[in-house]
């Protein structure tokens, strides 16, 4: 097995989150998506990353990586089990990739005036949704699991992005830092990702 992933890219910093928390031992190589190797060309018509090549399987959307590597690293588990909870924790991790995800884009790849209209708009949804990040230790649930992963990545950019959360969005932080804190969370940073950690710090409570 193999992973083939952006040192900067928030949907390849995803899947190492489930990566890291599964204690998974298989190699990751750090690549430039602008200028991909042949052999990732060869695996993925789109060139882009996240890839992972698990002898003849090659995969290459996130949200089905992740989903994989939960169903072939069984522990611990990061996905009910249940077929509702299950079908609810997808459409979490979807909205959040709409709602959210798509605004964290727009930030990093428009100008300073389109910027900062996503800015506000990612600020003011989030400054929303406090209630229920304060609902449960982690999102929407008692146990940590993939909507986690997915949305960890996203917190660890808010100050790199220009998003100050408010004091009453301490919730938010709370989460933010319980993540932060986890070994799992820890590991799966590249040294991209770790030089944000001084720019993370305004989301300490």
């Amino acid at each position: 097995m193999k992973l083939y992933c952006s040192p900067f890219c928030p949907y390849s910093h995803q899947v190492r989150v489930v990566w890291f928390e599964k204690g998974i031992q298989a190699d990751i190589e750090y690549i430039d998506p602008a200028n991909p190797p042949e052999d990732v060309i060869d695996l993925n018509p789109y060139g882009d990353t996240p890839t992972l090549v698990d002898r003849e399987l090659v995969l290459f959307d996130p949200r089905i990586i992740m989903e994989f590597l939960d169903e072939r690293f069984p522990h611990p588990p990061l996905h009910p089990m249940e077929p509702v909870a299950r079908a609810q924790a997808r459409m979490l991790i979807s909205r959040i990739e709409r709602d959210w995800f798509s605004l964290l884009n727009e930030i990093e790849s428009s100008g300073d005036k389109k910027g900062a209209k996503a800015r506000k708009l990612l600020r003011e949804r989030l400054i929303a949704a406090t209630p229920i990040f304060a609902s449960k230790p982690f999102f929407l649930s008692d146990e940590f699991s993939l909507v986690d992963c997915a949305l960890a990545p996203l917190m660890w950019r808010l100050s790199k992005i220009g998003v100050e959360l408010p004091k009453e969005a301490q919730a938010i932080q709370i989460y933010a830092n319980r993540i932060f804190a986890r070994e799992g969370f820890q590991r799966s940073l590249s040294d991209v990702e770790l030089e944000m950690g001084a720019l993370s710090e305004t989301l300490s409570a």
